[in-house]
């Protein structure tokens, strides 16, 4: 597997962070293209339990772990987790940050939560971590990047220019405190020394590695329905995580991509606003959550979760290309008899379709048309192949296989990295 994209294809939470750590067994690189620290990936092995959000997943098996330039990088979250994984064995000298990636900035942190609070009930439901405000100024061009902390005099200028616009925004518009500039430049450029051996050209790394031979795995931070251009907008990312977006975030042509896994849950969930059609109504929705330990791994919200979308599936193999997808979490639908699944949408001139709506005032109000299938109500603890599993379980996992015409590959029924099947 010499390039392979690891996409999420529903709101995220697939459990991606896993698929990442099992393939990155055998793989060379693991390259983040992506997002920011606003997404969890939690890593079980051994019993060991890792939650990681800046850092890409391979570092938990000592992998060269890049961060491309797609990507926008809080450095005292960086530095914190690197830290972190030092102290529990883990090795955070393989990390490169790639010098074009974007900064966080507080100023990003303070416009964010004073945006949302702002919006009142047209609130986006963002994490509140500066990731958009990050991504809008890199858009306008305003941007610090990695690079421009290994320079003092280009940092301090950057900073100046950059307060001298927010600060009249933060105490006009929002009511908020102004940052000062001797504070915030203090700040990061102490950075600068422990952000310095980690930064490189990762454009160079991974290309060179492919061109060797090596294989190079490409994760994203969020998930195809909150892509910025294909998403549920304006519920979505600030960024592009289907999987053409490895190429721009990492820094190479797309023509070097091999293989394109999707990762979906056996049902699905999404955090903060927006349509969900699929969603539970009742009192299963927060057996479910509890079942599925259905909390923000960095906020620790509580996800709102449906059965399994299908349309919304059927779109995500469409806009990433997908060659295969990873199912995940199938053992926490064994406490349900029944098992909906939503194979079509109908709309609100009353017609069906199966393929995901063009229009967003159609996807708002689109009803979830059901298929229900056996539930298998007994654990699937003694699988330790797909082929072992009760059969209901394995019919389940070849309706969806049918439905979108897609090989599935793996099969997640654990938390553990040895619970996913093949």
């Amino acid at each position: 597997m010499p390039a392979t994209v690891i996409v999420g294809a529903q709101w995220g939470d697939e459990g991606k962070g896993k698929i990442v750590d099992l393939l990155a067994q055998e793989c060379d690189i693991v390259c983040r293209y992506q997002g920011g620290p606003n997404a969890g990936h939690t890593i079980v092995v051994d019993g060991e339990t890792f939650k990681i959000r800046q850092t890409p997943s391979g570092v938990i098996s000592g992998k060269t772990s890049v961060i491309g330039a797609g990507c926008v990088v809080d450095p005292q979250v960086l530095l914190e987790e690197l830290d972190e994984l030092e102290a529990r064995g883990i090795d955070p000298s393989v990390v490169v940050v790639s010098g074009n990636a974007h900064l966080i900035m507080p100023w990003h942190v303070a416009i964010d939560q004073a945006s949302e609070r702002r919006l009142g009930k047209l609130q986006i439901g963002t994490t509140r971590r500066g990731i958009g405000p990050a991504y809008a100024d890199k858009a306008s061009r305003l941007g610090i990047r990695v690079q421009d902390v290994l320079d003092p005099k280009i940092l301090r200028q950057k900073i100046e220019v950059a307060l001298a616009e927010k600060n009249i925004w933060l105490e006009r518009v929002y009511e908020a405190e102004p940052f000062e500039l001797e504070e915030v430049w203090a700040r990061y450029a102490g950075y600068a020394q422990r952000l310095a051996p980690y930064v490189g050209d990762v454009s160079l790394l991974v290309d060179t590695a492919l061109s060797e031979g090596k294989s190079v795995l490409f994760e994203g931070a969020q998930a195809t329905l909150l892509d910025l251009d294909h998403g549920t907008y304006p519920f979505v990312t600030s960024s592009n995580p289907i999987a053409s977006g490895a190429a721009t975030g990492a820094g190479i042509g797309p023509t070097r991509i091999d293989r394109v896994v999707g990762v979906s849950k056996a049902y699905v969930t999404r955090v903060g606003e927006g349509p969900f059609p699929s969603e539970i109504v009742g009192p299963q929705q927060a057996e479910l959550r509890e079942l599925g330990g259905e909390f923000g791994t960095v906020t620790g919200r509580e996800r709102r979760c449906g059965w399994l979308d299908l349309v919304a599936l059927r779109y995500a193999v469409r806009v990433n290309g997908m060659t295969s997808l990873a199912l995940t979490k199938l053992d926490v639908l064994s406490a349900f008899p029944e098992l909906p699944v939503c194979v079509r949408y109908r709309l609100p001139d009353g017609a069906e379709t199966e393929h995901f709506p063009a229009h967003q005032s159609d996807f708002h109000h689109a009803e979830p048309v059901w298929e229900v299938l056996p539930g298998w109500s007994e654990p699937l603890d003694a699988a330790s192949t797909v082929g072992e599993l009760l059969q209901q379980a394995q019919d389940y996992v070849e309706f969806v296989s049918a439905a979108l015409r897609l090989p599935i590959d793996l099969v997640g029924v654990g938390a553990a990295r040895e619970r996913v099947l093949a």
